[in-house]
């Protein structure tokens, strides 16, 4: 639901995921004896049912009234007690499904992954930084690493099929994946599900309704601290229904045409592994591996903290047979290893050490690795250019109001004209990104056909900046203003890759009298130095969900900025602070809306208040992702899809054993093979 597209920009260098790193220490068990830890589970178990029992079903704006501070706890049991809300938890029997329901498969929809597929071989790729917890949830836990443990893994109730860009009716354009089959309720916005009964988590234990029930529990929960989850749960969801051990409804409170998106793409809690879940909860499941639906686990021994991490591929995976996936996930192990220099990296790469590599920075494209070098040429290594339909990540710098300057719309409007991203574009990315105009690119009509982004002008700079006190420039060319405070500015980013496109931005701003202080940060500190809001400005980009919509709550809504006292809310995707009235009042009235022609009108007014506020500096959009990999990497013939934002992201890929010897043979011999430059671009937005 959340997360950096760390995962996008470290596929441009590394093909692979960028991880979190720090000085990792091991956790101690609380409970040291079977007795005591006994209790605790009693006690829990006791809460969570007394949570089910008793929870309350709010509507969305009432909940959040609640926790802004707008109305009190009292007077909402007083409504309560008057029975006006539903309960969040129910409990039926199979006799009380509405008769009506149309149960759904999607069975006629092509199966994706290619019978060609070979299982088998370890799989080698990099990541910057090792991960600071195994946890998917919490502090510290949306560093891109949790696509190999979550996002791009995982099995969901169901699962968007990538060639199909609409949502389709009865969700028929998903495929089951923990489902067996679905059916919707459009009126009461309900989605019905029957869970597989083959579906098991990677430890045995059998996946049912209660895992779902937990999964609510858990997400409101305070024990794990991230409010960001808190909200999306309480806002989006209000209830669940069980009917028997493989059966239950889930209904959605946001009134929009693809609200089974909610649904379908959530996965549940083990609801046996968090039995003692609490205030210790970061610290206690710290390194612990849950586990998981998917077909990689983590077995003992793995890990090798500040070095690697292997996944092992379930030989008994429940799905390893099911429609969609028995074609997928092919390699035995995958090894993550820590290679913190992109150099060193690359080169391990042409070595054979690692079997793929991002080459979407023009550098690496054209320069590291050229279509003459002869790794290509003698076709020992293939490059590919994939395009597709997904949205993409919007680049950019995101300006912290609260801070002392960024609170001067003048201050920000002269950051605007003296950021240089069309040079950027041209100079370091060779011309192949694009400018990137407004934060939502790629939702068709909801984006905003004419706002532009601002051209660097040093004149226009000069005039903003005066406007805010800065008239004269120092001895080192950087403005100051009369009480002889410098124009100086920290300019944060956890992408190590861009360092040199950002130093661009830093010699350019100069020209402007503006001294941006450039810090490159490794991905955890970059990370919890924006999600604690103590960024001045922070570069970045947000990966995207599945709605075919852009959303505005997260990123600009003042609840996500500030706390009911007045404080400043962390572990929120606001970075910019934003605290505008009247941009609020549109994000809720978009939020409720069902009309999707009053929701793109909307979406384009709210795109023009950002665009004057002057708090996000649009950099750069990439239209494809670029990759390298050895012959012994195979793709589904004529491989892309029209929804994806990796090569990686579906676990299509496998190797050949016998060709890996046969390749690294021959590269000794000069034995050469057929040159590979492919360019998928069937699903191209022209």
């Amino acid at each position: 639901m959340k997360c950096l597209a760390n995962t996008v920009i470290a596929a441009l260098v590394f093909g692979a995921f960028s991880g979190c790193s720090s000085k990792i220490e091991d956790s101690e068990a609380i409970f040291e004896n079977a007795a005591a830890r006994k209790v605790n589970i009693d006690v829990f178990r006791a809460e969570v049912q007394e949570y089910y029992r008793t929870k309350i079903a709010l509507p969305p704006d009432l909940q959040e009234d609640l926790e802004s501070g707008e109305i009190t706890q009292d007077q909402v049991n007083e409504r309560i007690a008057a029975g006006e809300f539903a309960k969040f938890f129910q409990f039926k029997t199979l006799a009380d499904l509405p008769s009506k329901l149309v149960w759904v498969d999607s069975s006629n929809l092509p199966e994706i992954g290619s019978p060609k597929a070979k299982k088998g071989g370890t799989a080698y790729a990099a990541i910057q930084d090792f991960p600071r917890t195994l946890r998917t949830i919490g502090p510290d836990s949306n560093g891109s690493f949790r696509g190999y443990l979550l996002d791009d893994v995982a099995v969901q109730i169901a699962h968007r099929h990538p060639n199909m860009n609409e949502i389709g009716p009865n969700g028929n354009y998903y495929y089951p994946g923990l489902a067996k089959e679905w059916a919707i309720d459009n009126e009461t916005q309900t989605v019905y599900v029957r869970l597989d009964p083959k579906a098991r988590w990677s430890d045995g234990e059998p996946v049912t309704a209660d895992d779902f029930l937990f999964k609510f529990f858990f997400m409101h929960s305070k024990y794990i601290k991230a409010p960001w989850y808190n909200n999306f749960y309480n806002r989006f969801f209000s209830g669940i229904t069980k009917y028997d051990d493989l059966t239950f409804a889930v209904k959605v409170s946001v009134n929009k045409p693809n609200f089974t998106t909610y649904v379908f793409e959530d996965i549940p809690m083990p609801e046996h592994f968090y039995g003692e879940l609490g205030d210790d909860y970061t610290e206690r499941y710290q390194w612990k591996f849950a586990p998981t639906t998917a077909a990689y686990v983590i077995e003992e021994g793995d890990i090798r903290k500040g070095d690697s991490i292997t996944f092992t591929r379930q030989k008994e995976w429940w799905a390893k047979d099911k429609r969609n996936f028995r074609y997928r996930y092919n390699y035995d192990k995958q090894r993550i290893q820590v290679v913190r220099d992109n150099a060193k990296a690359f080169e391990m790469f042409k070595k054979g050490e690692l079997d793929g590599f991002g080459l979407s920075l023009a550098e690496y494209w054209y320069d590291k690795l050229p279509d003459d070098d002869p790794l290509v040429e003698n076709g020992y290594i293939k490059k590919a250019v994939f395009y597709n339909q997904r949205p993409r990540p919007p680049y950019g710098m995101w300006m912290n109001r609260s801070k002392p300057l960024l609170d001067n719309r003048d201050i920000r409007l002269g950051i605007q004209y003296s950021s240089n991203w069309q040079l950027v574009i041209d100079k370091y990315f060779r011309g192949d990104y694009q400018r990137l105009n407004h934060t939502a690119v790629g939702y068709g009509p909801f984006s905003h056909p004419k706002i532009g982004a601002r051209e660097f002008s040093v004149d226009k700079a000069l005039e903003h900046f005066a406007k805010a006190g800065f008239n004269k420039r120092g001895p080192d060319g950087i403005l100051v203003n009369d009480e002889g405070v410098r124009l100086s500015i920290s300019l944060t980013t956890s992408y190590t890759t861009l360092k040199d496109a950002l130093t661009i931005i830093k010699e350019e701003a100069v020209k402007a009298g503006l001294d941006l202080r450039l810090q490159v940060l490794d991905g955890t500190a970059g990370f919890k130095l924006a999600q604690e809001k103590q960024h001045e400005i922070h570069f970045l980009a947000w990966g995207y969900g599945a709605e075919m919509y852009p959303r505005y709550w997260e990123t600009f809504h003042s609840r996500n900025a500030y706390n009911a006292d007045g404080s400043i809310k962390t572990q929120t995707n606001n970075l910019n602070s934003m605290n505008i009235p009247e941009l609020d009042t549109l994000i809720d009235e978009y939020r409720a809306s069902t009309n999707s022609s009053k929701m793109i009108e909307m979406a384009h007014e709210m795109e023009e208040i950002v665009h004057d506020d002057a708090a996000f500096v649009p950099a750069f959009v990439i239209p494809f992702y670029r990759v390298g990999y050895w012959r012994w990497r195979h793709y589904p013939d004529d491989f892309d899809v029209m929804q994806s934002s990796s090569s990686s992201e579906f676990g299509f890929a496998w190797m050949d054993v016998e060709e890996k010897k046969a390749t690294l043979k021959a590269k000794r011999s000069g034995e050469t093979f057929e040159k590979s430059i492919e360019v998928y671009d069937q699903y191209k937005n022209r």
